[in-house]
């Protein structure tokens, strides 16, 4: 489907015209606060100075811009920063729909009324585009969905009704007839057939070097997730990841003297950490790995580079260059 057939349907829904121009990337919009050019930012449901590379530097664009708005279920290190915080319903605070990676919509059922002030996001949006001259309102969620079902071909056949009857449905699902989707692309895709092309390997932008010899790559844990806004407020949960872990191989702790569980300083261009060292065979030599899900000890993403692919605009997260510290030889003595 081409952008303006795409556009079409929602314009006669809304009765609005929609800019072909697009808008920028998340990474875009950070350069383009610290050149002056965003004053205003509203952020929905993501710990930004936490999650973003090099956060040092997203940390201080969200400082200086001109009013910023945070919409979440916690008080998080973001909205911290934020002029306005909207109190978001959590999921199990309000009815609606999920879709998950493999393309299939549930629904979602409000068990209990969200506390204090706290409103389902669709609730707060409509207020602020009643607000901003665009009058919106949905008596229930349901409203919602059909109103994207009737403008969206690959949803068309989704219905709360069906979801209620059947479970949950995968798109494409044309028609209030269609079964859904099992397999995606069974025997083709929708341009034909699979074509292989051969790209050239690009290496990291930041590469290790004698100042900072080893290789940092991150990631997460299976226990926790993502910033650990919500997981760090369940205490069976942190007994079984209580820190932050740098992982890094047996040869490179013999070679650095490092010992299982020993406070230690990670260093980068862009900044310095304190994580425990977790000596395993699964990180290879040269390479340590970090998570970041323990930011108001071990803030990960203040070491990692912001260098992004020039396509996607995807940040360079999984690679950049840093050394470790003993906290004996930081200090000048013994920890």
């Amino acid at each position: 489907m081409q952008k303006d057939e795409a556009r079409a349907p929602y314009e006669r829904e809304w009765g609005v015209s929609i800019p072909e121009r697009p808008g920028i990337t998340k990474v875009h919009a950070i350069d383009e606060i610290l050149k002056g050019n965003v004053r205003c930012v509203y952020i929905m449901g993501e710990n930004t100075v936490i999650s973003d590379a090099n956060a040092s530097r997203t940390r201080r664009a969200l400082e200086e811009v001109e009013f910023l708005v945070v919409q979440d279920i916690f008080m998080t290190e973001t909205a911290a920063l934020a002029d306005v915080v909207l109190p978001a319903a959590t999921f199990a605070e309000m009815d609606g729909t999920y879709t998950n990676t493999e393309r299939r919509v549930q629904r979602v059922r409000k068990a209990v009324e969200p506390p204090g002030r706290a409103r389902p996001d669709a609730d707060i949006i409509c207020d602020l585009a009643s607000r901003l001259g665009y009058p919106m309102s949905y008596a229930h969620p349901s409203e919602i969905w059909d109103e994207v079902a009737r403008n969206t071909p690959i949803l068309a056949g989704i219905s709360y009704e069906r979801l209620d009857r059947e479970g949950g449905l995968q798109w494409p699902c044309p028609t209030h007839d269609h079964p859904g989707t099992k397999f995606l692309h069974e025997e083709f895709f929708v341009t034909g057939r699979g074509q292989l092309a051969l790209v050239d390997h690009i290496p990291p932008v930041e590469q290790p070097d004698g100042e900072y010899p080893l290789l940092l790559t991150t990631g997460r844990h299976r226990e926790l997730y993502h910033t650990n806004t919500q997981t760090s407020r369940a205490p069976g949960i942190l007994e079984l990841v209580s820190h932050e872990f740098a992982e890094v191989s047996p040869q490179d702790a013999a070679e650095l003297g490092l010992a299982d569980g020993e406070p230690i300083y990670v260093v980068s261009r862009r900044g310095r950490v304190k994580a425990r060292v977790r000596v395993t065979d699964v990180s290879p030599p040269g390479v340590v790995f970090m998570s970041f899900h323990f930011p108001w000890e071990t803030p990960t993403n203040e070491l990692t580079t912001d260098a992004y692919d020039p396509i996607t605009e995807t940040p360079e997260f999984k690679a950049c260059a840093v050394r470790i510290e003993r906290l004996a030889d930081a200090a000048g003595g013994t920890p």
